[in-house]
């Protein structure tokens, strides 16, 4: 008998201290996520004539540091093609750069709009040590906000695009200040615990209830925030502005049952566009002609054209 339990409890100790040291590698890996080399985001985006060079060096435009709350510069560019009140800003998702938003920035501009991009923490030329999948983000996004209003004036009217963690980042802050005429989220994560879940199970082997504790518990520790306050299906049940909820439905990534509960559970105004091609954040891509009508139609929809 003795031995026996010896033997469980060496088992018990041996899994414990794999799963320990899981969870601290996992959240290693989470707040230090491997980015996109900068250069083959650009030589991709002007390969695939999303982003034209010709027309980044005529459009009217300023470099913008913006100081966030969390104790570094944010860089920001302010593109106003036009003579209008009108402004998007675009946050891209997690190991991408504002270069990745041109091709919404340019969307935009053919809907009447300027447009603000800009690098998240962590990305890019902006500051920041760690990626917070959207606590910190929504920070700095609203340190973009306030830059806005004081560049623009009190006549501002002004929307929040975001892709995959930018547009949970964008919901997040809706939840938090909602201050803009409208959002539109493509292919947002209801909840950061699930999305790791989801993550664990399909690339690794890991006991991941006990995982996931555990790495909640090191992103405590180690970054100072919980896990559980990144759950943008709680920020939607707060968001009055109307919502354009988008994803695709061949998405493995970001499950698109994600994007149904958020819009079942934001109140309106709110609409719901899925599509049948493209993989994660690639909706917009895939379906460029049929991805701006939806917009257009959505802003038309809520009054947000100009006329």
């Amino acid at each position: 008998m003795a031995k026996r339990m010896l033997w469980f409890t060496g088992i018990f100790s041996s899994l414990t201290a794999l799963t320990t040291v899981s969870g601290f590698a996992i959240s290693n890996q989470l707040m230090y996520l491997k980015k996109k080399d900068e250069n083959l985001i650009l030589e991709r985006e002007t390969s695939a004539k999303r982003y034209d060079e010709y027309w980044y060096a005529n459009v009217k435009k300023s470099d913008q540091w913006i100081q966030s709350a969390n104790g570094y510069s944010i860089k920001a560019i302010f593109l106003e093609p036009h003579n209008t009140n009108r402004y998007a800003i675009i946050c891209h998702g997690v190991t991408e750069t504002k270069v990745n938003s041109f091709k919404y920035a340019r969307m935009f501009e053919r809907l009447g709009f300027n447009s603000v991009v800009y690098d998240h923490r962590r990305h890019g030329d902006s500051g920041g040590k760690t990626t917070s999948f959207g606590h910190y983000e929504k920070m700095d996004l609203q340190a973009i906000v306030t830059a806005l209003k004081a560049h623009v004036g009190p006549d501002l009217i002004f929307g929040i695009h975001g892709e995959s963690m930018g547009a949970a980042t964008t919901l997040l802050y809706a939840g938090m200040e909602d201050s803009a005429a409208f959002y539109i989220s493509d292919c947002a994560y209801s909840d950061i615990s699930e999305q790791i879940l989801h993550v664990m199970k399909t690339k690794t082997s890991l006991p991941t209830a006990i995982s996931l504790k555990l790495i909640g518990l090191f992103l405590k520790l180690r970054d100072g925030y919980s896990i559980r306050a990144v759950s943008p299906r709680e920020a939607v049940k707060n968001i009055k502005s109307p919502v354009l909820f988008i994803h695709s439905t061949l998405d493995e990534f970001v499950l698109p049952y994600m994007t149904k509960e958020l819009y079942k559970l934001k109140p309106e105004p709110k609409t719901l566009k899925l599509f049948d091609e493209g993989a994660h954040a690639q909706s917009f891509n895939q379906n460029p002609a049929e991805y701006e009508k939806t917009v257009e139609e959505f802003l038309e929809a809520n009054n947000l054209l100009k006329n």
